[in-house]
């Protein structure tokens, strides 16, 4: 992967990864102009409950997901300790490693962003990276929807294009846009419910890449 330009963070539990994940990543490659996206899954996140598969297996199947794509890379320093997982100490983190200068873009949907305001430090974000934040064609990020600071900062920060990204290691707000996938309803808890409910796997090739279908069957992973 690339090492100069705008590098893409993408966290999460992934519990499992799916192809809409996939789909945001590749998405933000094309359009945000990044040298490459590194995926962080979660060891404990800090905002949900316990995931259903263990982090070893989670991470597994991040790294089949995104083997054989040049641009992706999978840092696997939260997944392996037993501790809760907060964006703005994995990026204190990755600093000290890719250095003060690097631009950073954390990838976010939406709604993710509109509930900033819950995240630990989250006002430390912005002098540590970029944020991208991903919605469908026309569905533009609505001040009246934020809360009160982070519309203030939304205005402030906000820029039309991607080329503020290479600009500064930090500080931005841009958006992209990610076309809707099929199922509409794909999510890592739909996912779930249709790997308890289906022994056929056809059905579910639209959901998950095919090493990490077989892999989840292989450790009989989301049964219960």
């Amino acid at each position: 992967m690339p090492e100069e330009g705008p590098l893409g963070i993408l966290g999460g539990t992934f519990d499992p990864v799916h192809r809409a994940h996939l789909h945001l990543a590749r998405a933000a490659l094309a359009q945000l102009r990044l040298d490459g996206v590194l995926w962080i899954p979660a060891g404990r996140p800090s905002h949900r409950q316990a995931p259903h598969a263990g982090a070893a297996h989670r991470l597994a199947m991040v790294r089949l997901a995104t083997a054989g794509e040049a641009r992706f890379a999978v840092d696997a320093a939260e997944a392996t300790v037993d501790a809760p997982s907060f964006t703005v100490p994995t990026l204190e983190r990755l600093r000290r490693g890719y250095g003060e200068e690097r631009p950073f873009v954390l990838l976010v949907g939406a709604d993710a962003f509109l509930g900033l305001p819950a995240w630990h430090r989250w006002r430390e974000l912005f002098g540590l990276a970029h944020l991208a934040v991903a919605a469908r064609p026309g569905a533009e990020l609505q001040e009246g929807n934020m809360d009160a600071e982070l519309a203030e900062i939304f205005r402030s920060r906000r820029c039309p294009d991607h080329a503020a990204l290479a600009a500064a290691p930090a500080g931005a707000i841009v958006g992209f846009e990610i076309e809707p996938v099929e199922p509409a309803d794909l999510s890592a808890t739909a996912v779930r419910e249709r790997l308890r409910a289906s022994g056929d796997d056809a059905q579910l090739t639209d959901l998950l890449p095919a090493g990490v279908l077989d892999y989840i069957r292989r450790h009989h992973l989301y049964l219960a």
